[in-house]
């Protein structure tokens, strides 16, 4: 009888008796490569780093300080805006010094356009970043306690997800912010609230953005938190971790948590845009940073009162607001394809 060499039998099981080795392909190499094949996902990538690069170096960026008036200068508008819109040829003047000294145009006081808009992605890429983090941190908290311990325990805290459902998000959010807005704008010394209103005004105003965002936006998280935990703790190597006398705690954050946070974290990604429109929204109707702190938000605002006469103060900002949704939009769509199971080796 012929020897049959098992190790030379294992390599070679693949497809056309090719090795495994060559065969099999990382998760995390198939996930790059799919997501680098995604075009619309590449490209919403290096917009967000463009942004987040002009974010930190707006100071060296930026031609001139978002809060510099110049009166003389109110409405400026450079020569080729009034080519693009002919309309404002008839009553609109650029700067006298230099017609080009603005490129994007000067606002009702005189403040540099692009200026503002650049220093403005601070506000709009902050909360890109400090809402998901805010929602995943209680939503998963949350969500993980209640599929865990199941019962009367999820019972309970469900219950409350679902009365805070009960109120519309961004209604619940301007409530917040009023409630914010007046109860803090003049606190007593020494008090807990006047270090709040106190870190607020250093913020810009974003202080009580950030919290009336985090407290209205972990409802979502917590529910797929607990659903994806209620389809893995029956799991076999849950039940073997049991088994090996594994406390609760360790199989909730070293078995469980690593199994479910990918899904959770594309899902705060597709999310993020829905932040940002918050905070424009918020700052479109003047609860959002304080002046003269620039937010697309607010400069749409402002620019919306003389839309027919001067549009530039609307577009330019409208326009930065759009693209900065889109990229997170794009980016957010590929890494859900990229890291789907479904997906893998198909393209």
């Amino acid at each position: 009888m012929m020897a049959v060499d098992l190790s030379e039998a294992v390599k070679k099981s693949g497809n056309g008796g090719n090795p495994l080795s060559q065969k099999s392909e990382s998760l995390t190499r198939d996930a790059i490569r799919r997501l680098l094949k995604n075009r619309a996902a590449v490209i919403g990538g290096i917009i967000i780093i463009l942004l987040y690069l002009m974010m930190i170096f707006a100071d060296k960026i930026a031609p001139y300080d978002y809060a510099t008036q110049v009166l003389s200068e109110q409405n400026a508008v450079p020569p080729w805006l009034t080519k693009v819109f002919p309309v404002m040829e008839s009553y609109a003047k650029p700067p006298v010094d230099n017609p080009n000294k603005y490129i994007l145009g000067a606002d009702y006081v005189g403040r540099d356009l692009l200026s503002r808009i650049i220093y403005g992605s601070r506000v709009s890429l902050i909360i890109a970043i400090i809402g998901p983090l805010i929602s995943l941190i209680i939503g998963v908290l949350y969500g993980c306690i209640a599929g865990f311990f199941g019962g009367r325990v999820d019972n309970f805290m469900m219950r409350i997800v679902d009365i805070l459902y009960a109120f519309p998000g961004l209604l619940f959010t301007i409530l917040l912010m009023t409630f914010f807005r007046t109860a803090l704008s003049k606190p007593d010394p020494g008090t807990f609230g006047e270090a709040l209103s106190f870190l607020d005004n250093s913020l810009g105003g974003m202080l009580f953005i950030i919290i009336g965002i985090g407290l209205t936006a972990w409802e979502t998280m917590a529910r797929l938190t607990r659903g994806q935990v209620l389809s893995i703790k029956e799991k076999e190597f849950i039940e073997a971790a049991r088994s090996i006398g594994s406390t609760d705690r360790r199989i909730m954050f070293k078995h469980i948590l690593p199994n479910i946070i990918g899904p959770l974290v594309i899902s705060e990604t597709l999310a993020i845009p829905g932040y940002i429109n918050t905070e424009a929204f918020l700052s479109f109707i003047g609860l959002g940073v304080n002046p003269p702190t620039p937010s697309w938000g607010s400069m749409i605002s402002d620019g919306s009162k003389v839309v027919r006469t001067y549009p530039n103060q609307t577009i330019f900002p409208a326009l930065m607001l759009a693209l900065t949704m889109f990229a997170f939009n794009f980016l957010g769509d590929g890494l859900r394809d990229a890291l789907d199971p479904q997906m893998r080796g198909k393209s």
